[in-house]
């Protein structure tokens, strides 16, 4: 599935609110998948109000309703989380995309992502994130799964994983790896913010 480029990253000229980037590019993707906004809220257990408010950028996604959603929908994290175009040689041999056009958007709960990985990147989601301090993934006591398998790594402050069997702090320095579909939640109960980094590999495409 191709998505049109959203132009620059936001911020710039005449970009689009990085607040209403995130819906505007979920709801061409469920277009171009051909669901309804009630078939979608159907599938996410959610009310087609919510769906479309967060379409409207009326309401911020939380990490783990978006990672919902485009599981749902079958896309990358990462299409959502671009906010610029990668650009590269025409043979397709490199993508680039420079600092100064990557886009940070702000989730529900207070969490920031930035994507890293430039350019379609077949089975891969790489990108930041930024958890503020009281900041969380999902709402409290709630552990969320999704598609694929995990590989993090904590650049500055503290993050607690919550896993069903166990909690987990991870400081600067400290990496992680786990698959997705085991349930877990993650949040900053530090007093600082906590910055990481992380690569999700997706499992290949039944096609």
């Amino acid at each position: 599935m191709t998505l049109s480029a959203p132009g620059p990253a936001a911020g710039v000229g005449d970009a689009p609110d990085p607040r209403t980037l995130v819906g505007r590019r979920l709801r061409e993707a469920r277009t171009l998948t051909g669901l309804s906004v009630s078939a979608l809220a159907r599938r996410l257990g959610i009310s087609t109000s919510a769906v479309s408010q967060i379409e409207r950028g009326v309401m911020q996604p939380s990490v783990s309703r978006l990672i919902a959603i485009t599981d749902a929908l079958g896309v990358p994290l990462a299409t959502v989380l671009s906010g610029s175009v990668a650009t590269g040689p025409d043979d397709g041999s490199y993508a680039l995309e420079r600092a100064a056009d990557t886009a940070y958007l702000e989730l529900g709960g207070g969490v920031v992502f930035r994507r890293l990985a430039p350019g379609d990147s077949p089975g891969i989601d790489y990108f930041e994130s930024i958890y503020p301090p009281g900041s969380t993934a999902s709402s409290k006591d709630q552990l969320f799964r999704h598609e694929g398998y995990e590989v993090g790594e904590v650049l500055s402050g503290e993050l607690t994983i919550d896993f069903s069997d166990e909690v987990v702090v991870l400081r600067a320095g400290d990496t992680i790896r786990y698959p997705c579909d085991k349930p877990h939640r993650l949040h900053n109960t530090g007093d600082e913010p906590a910055v990481a980094r992380w690569l999700i590999v997706h499992p290949p495409s039944a096609d």
